[in-house]
């Protein structure tokens, strides 16, 4: 698939699961507000406060896939250095910390965190996203793509090699020990 100057939720909006390595910062379905306003202030450094708040805004309103009814199933890896990077300040980050435990408490919400001890790994390219959909009565319409995601665009991979390539990645932490 060519690079996509959508971004991923409008498209994610149909998908039943969502698996995703985030190294950098908490991905955008687990941000509090403040946290997104920071993230976006600092990759939007020439954007209005009214586009950035916007931003903002669409990001909290697609957090609501993971209420619906279905819900998606979210499945986040975190690199220790997500959790350690101080976005905004202590402030910010207690209420962003909060949040990651109120949402790891939701059934289809699974967080993990990939201990710096952890060494290489598999996922050690960057922030991606495995967007899956089960169909039980007609297999066939069953499928997972690969999101990458980049600053204001992304990279979308259906090739069988390439969606196999990254789906390594859960199933090595499913085999491993607990993180």
């Amino acid at each position: 698939m060519p690079i996509s100057p959508l971004p991923l939720v409008p498209i994610g909006l149909s998908w039943s699961s969502s698996s995703s390595s985030a190294n950098a910062v908490v991905p955008g379905l687990l941000q509090t507000r403040a946290y997104a306003l920071a993230i976006h202030q600092a990759r939007e450094m020439r954007s209005s406060s009214d586009e950035i708040e916007g931003m903002v805004e669409a990001r909290i309103q697609r957090q609501h896939i993971l209420r619906r009814d279905p819900a998606l199933h979210l499945w986040v890896v975190l690199d220790e250095a997500v959790l350690r990077r101080d976005v905004a300040g202590e402030a910010v980050m207690a209420e962003q910390m909060a949040h990651l435990h109120d949402m790891a408490q939701i059934p289809n919400v699974d967080i993990q965190v990939l201990p710096f001890t952890a060494g290489a790994h598999a996922a050690g390219t960057g922030h991606f996203v495995i967007l899956g959909k089960d169909d039980e009565r007609n297999p066939l319409n069953s499928m997972a793509v690969v999101y990458i995601e980049m600053r204001r665009r992304g990279l979308y991979l259906d090739d069988a090699e390439d969606v196999g390539s990254y789906l390594c990645f859960p199933s090595q932490l499913m085999r491993g020990p607990p993180l």
